[in-house]
C-alpha cells in the first residue's frame, strides 16, 4: 500500500471519530463518503480496475456472440465493430470499467445515514451489479448504433447517446436509494421477504 493512502486513512478515520463525537452528522457524511470515494479508488489500481475491465468485456461478449456485429479481442480489451462502410474499434478501459462509479456510490451507500447496517450491504452489491449491467448496456447500444450507422456515429454513439442513458439509469439509481429511500426500504424488506419464502 502507498504511504500516502495510509497517511490519508489514518487522518480520515481521525476525522470521522472527531466528528462523530462532536455529533455533526451532516459533515460526517460528507466526509465519510469523500474520503472511502478517493480510498476506494487508489485502492483500485490496478487489480479491481483489471477486474471491472474483464467483466465489461465479457458481458459485451455475450451480447456479440448473440449479434455478431463485432468481435472481442480480450486481452487487449478492444472491440472491433463491423458496419457497412468502415469497420470502428473501441477500446474497453478504465474510463468504461465504470469502477469510479461504481466507487462513489458505494462511499455514499456507507455513509448514508437512514440505513441499517445490512440495507446498507444490499444496496451497495446492488448497486454495484446495476452499475456493471447498465455500463454493459450502454457499450450496447454504441455497438447497435456504429453497426447501424458507420464508423461516423460512433462520437453520437459514445460520447452523446451513451453516456446519455447510462447517466439516467445512474440518477434513476440514486433517486430510488437516496431521495425516495422509503420506496428502497419497501424494495428490501420485498427482497428479504422472498428470499425467507426461497428458504
Amino acid at each position: 500500500m502507498d504511504v500516502n493512502i495510509l497517511v490519508g486513512t489514518v487522518v480520515w478515520l481521525y476525522a470521522l471519530s472527531v466528528l462523530r463525537r462532536a455529533r455533526l452528522s451532516a459533515f460526517f457524511f460528507i466526509v465519510g463518503s469523500a474520503g472511502l470515494f478517493f480510498i476506494l479508488t487508489s485502492l483500485s489500481h490496478p487489480y479491481w480496475i483489471w477486474f471491472f475491465t474483464h467483466a465489461v468485456i465479457h458481458g459485451v461478449a455475450l451480447f456479440s456472440d448473440i449479434t455478431h456485429w463485432s468481435t472481442i479481442m480480450y486481452h487487449t480489451g478492444m472491440v472491433y465493430i463491423t458496419n457497412g462502410t468502415n469497420p470502428v474499434i473501441m477500446s474497453i478501459d478504465y474510463e468504461c470499467s465504470g469502477i469510479i462509479e461504481t466507487c462513489a456510490f458505494v462511499g455514499l451507500v456507507v455513509f448514508f445515514p437512514t440505513y441499517h447496517r445490512r440495507e446498507k450491504v444490499f444496496y451497495a452489491l446492488f448497486g454495484l451489479v446495476y452499475i456493471y449491467a447498465i455500463n454493459v448496456l450502454r457499450l450496447c447500444i454504441v455497438i447497435l448504433i456504429v453497426h447501424f450507422g458507420g464508423g461516423q456515429s460512433f462520437f453520437l454513439a459514445h460520447s452523446v447517446i451513451g453516456r446519455l442513458v447510462f447517466y439516467v439509469l445512474v440518477i434513476a439509481l440514486y433517486y430510488n436509494v437516496f431521495t425516495y429511500s422509503q420506496l428502497a426500504r419497501g424494495i428490501y424488506r420485498e427482497f428479504i421477504d422472498w428470499r425467507q419464502d426461497k428458504l
